[in-house]
């Protein structure tokens, strides 16, 4: 019997096109679109969306008394515009639970309503130390001291709507995908790295002309950032759940970056 062999290039390749894929939680219908075209190439597995926008794919096993499910999400952290200033700039609001000092300094791309994609950076508002000295180190990383400067000419609220862009366009973060001596660094690898490893188990094991020893789910999930991603779209008749994502590394712990994490929940 042939093994299963992770084809590691094409895991490699699927990754960085759906790392540089924009979707910010709410706004993953992209990532969404490409992870079901990969899982179309596949033979034998029964794929669908359902109302909330996940992907779920069902793949008959050789019994099925006890089906199987594996999770893992598409969304990712993000931003919505929240406010024009009167200055052109952006206020924005969170989409998931980071802190803003993680991402100051970012480059990030604007989705407009109409679908234009407009670039800025995120920046603390007093940003300049040869202005504002001291302030700068001092000033809380807070919803009110963040802003977006555009990559545009405008310098009043009316000139940024006329750009296309309004309350509620979505935010995407810059991945900054860098592949260096077999390590890859990019944001938002929680967790599409996960979706990637999943998608290349299903490749590895079909190359082995092996199916599931029982019947298996693949619960993409899209919402995820926000606290309740795979909350739906799990067939009730699963009677085991895998959760495939990153592992907290910290005090305390004992996940370290060079090992898988199992946590097992009774």
């Amino acid at each position: 019997m042939k093994l299963p062999e992770i084809n590691t290039q094409e895991l490699i390749k699927f990754l960085i096109v759906l790392l540089n894929t924009p979707s910010p939680t709410g706004y993953a219908h992209r990532a969404t679109a490409l992870v079901e075209a990969k899982m179309n190439t596949f033979e034998g597995l029964e794929i669908h969306q359902n109302r909330k926008g996940a992907l779920v794919a069902t793949w008959s096993g050789e019994r099925s008394a006890s089906p199987r499910a594996l999770t893992a999400h598409m969304d990712t952290l993000g931003a919505m515009v929240k406010e024009i200033k009167s200055n052109g700039r952006l206020k924005l609001s969170r989409i998931g639970g980071f802190a803003w000092n993680t991402v100051e300094g970012e480059g990030c791309t604007i989705i407009t309503q109409a679908g234009r994609e407009i670039r800025g950076s995120i920046l603390l508002s007093k940003a300049s130390g040869h202005v504002y000295g001291k302030d700068v180190s001092d000033l809380k990383r807070s919803d009110d001291n963040m802003e977006v400067r555009l990559d545009a000419r405008t310098s009043s609220a009316d000139e940024t709507h006329e750009l296309g862009i309004g309350v509620g366009d979505f935010i995407a973060f810059d991945p900054r995908v860098e592949i260096n001596d077999g390590f890859i660094r990019s944001r938002h690898l929680d967790d599409k790295a996960c979706v990637a490893c999943m998608v290349a188990a299903i490749d590895a094991v079909q190359q082995a002309g092996l199916k599931p020893a029982q019947t298996t789910y693949f619960h993409f999930s899209n919402y995820e950032e926000v606290g309740h991603g795979a909350s739906t779209g799990i067939p009730s008749s699963a009677e085991e759940l895998i959760t495939v994502d990153m592992a907290a590394v910290g005090e305390g712990q004992t996940s370290d970056e060079f090992h898988a994490t199992l946590f097992r929940l009774k």
